[in-house]
């Protein structure tokens, strides 16, 4: 496994690889964003985010007033340093007292989270369970993990996946354990091209368990 790349492209904008392979720039970042406005839209105070990326998602949230702790997992050290440093920026993200960044996976920073003590998660660790960055991250997107988030959500809180593109095994994952399972499109522009990218997301059913 090889870890994370920052370059400066020829038409100016910041690219972020991680295992070779194109993760996002900081041109097109609506779907990033729009990971935030989903679960700010559900009332979420406490949020669990996989993948801190070039910080979009994370400024989104800690932008609503309503948002009291961002719990942060990423697995790559160098991208947190690099925000901490200004290479990236976003140092401020990192010094606002309702942030706390782990580095790690983020199966292990949600698992050790309290039964029932967050509102939302929102997972953007890779390019979706069809397009992986790194072979290990097809167990976040398998039913066994998303029960795992369940069980760390409050009654009717909410998961929410970033993919590059829709994914029957995915959804498949999610209707086995939540509810109100949603695919939701985002047209993008990407260096030039029309894309469209893909939130997926599930409630926490009323009579999950509280604990494992």
């Amino acid at each position: 496994m090889t870890g994370a790349t920052l370059r400066r492209r020829d038409d100016g904008a910041l690219e972020l690889r991680v295992n070779g392979v194109f993760v996002m720039d900081d041109v097109e970042t609506s779907s990033e964003r729009a990971l935030a406005r989903t679960v700010i839209d559900l009332g979420a105070r406490e949020v669990l985010v996989g993948g801190l990326g070039l910080g979009y998602t994370l400024r989104a949230l800690l932008a609503s007033p309503q948002v009291t702790r961002v719990v942060v997992a990423e697995l790559h050290a160098e991208i947190v340093g690099w925000m901490r440093d200004g290479t990236i920026p976003g140092a401020d993200l990192l010094a606002d007292a309702r942030t706390q960044v782990t580095v790690g996976d983020v199966r292990g920073v949600v698992a050790a989270q309290s039964p029932a003590s967050l509102d939302a998660i929102v997972l953007d660790v890779d390019n979706g369970p069809d397009f992986l960055v790194h072979d290990a991250n097809a167990a976040v997107y398998a039913a066994e993990f998303v029960e795992v988030c369940a069980l760390r959500l409050r009654p009717g809180g909410g998961l929410c996946i970033w993919t590059m593109a829709p994914s029957a095994s995915l959804t498949a994952s999610l209707d086995a354990v939540l509810t109100d399972v949603r695919e939701e499109a985002f047209d993008v522009q990407l260096q030039g091209r029309a894309e469209r990218y893909w939130i997926v997301s599930g409630t926490r059913r009323d009579d999950a368990a509280a604990a494992d």
